[in-house]
């Protein structure tokens, strides 16, 4: 039901990811619904905060603290203006709630678990275009989440880099 939905967004601030988050804003989100940027960082300098928050990753990121590079820079993430243009932009316009929540550890996993987590009624995710030898080989974080995902996931493309 529009208006109350929890709308997940796998960002590692990838093109692909952006065009997901374009994505999510553009086709699913409504007033009223709550936005969760859900990064995964496979690891920390920082070992007490590993420690802390292996498990269930950071607390919850409001928008106006995500804005804020210092605070970022505590939890190892540079601050992506685009991105942050992007959010202003939707939650002042779509009138949703944006919220951040980050991870450590292998991206497929902790995708997985922030959506029973979190209690996400979707996820969506961009696609980096890996060859087939490359899906083999390094694993597919795509692949994983659909399969063991416990709510619907959308796989957004880049349309240049998926043209044949």
């Amino acid at each position: 039901m529009p208006g109350d939905r929890k709308i997940g967004v796998a960002m590692d601030f990838s093109k692909s990811s952006k065009l997901a988050l374009q994505w999510a804003i553009d086709n699913l989100a409504d007033k009223g619904d709550s936005l969760y940027i859900i990064h995964v960082k496979s690891d920390s300098a920082d070992e007490s905060r590993d420690v802390l928050w292996t498990t269930h990753g950071s607390p919850l990121i409001p928008l106006t603290e995500f804005r804020e590079p210092e605070i970022m820079k505590k939890y190892g993430v540079q601050t992506d203006i685009e991105v942050l243009d992007t959010l202003d932009t939707a939650s002042r316009q779509k009138e949703i709630k944006v919220v951040t929540k980050l991870y450590w550890g292998d991206a497929r996993e902790k995708l997985c678990e922030a959506i029973e987590d979190l209690k996400l009624d979707s996820l969506v995710m961009g696609s980096r275009g890996l060859s087939t030898i490359k899906r083999i080989l390094l694993g597919s974080v795509t692949n994983y989440v659909m399969s063991n995902a416990a709510c619907p996931v959308t796989i957004v493309k880049d349309p240049i880099s998926h043209k044949h």
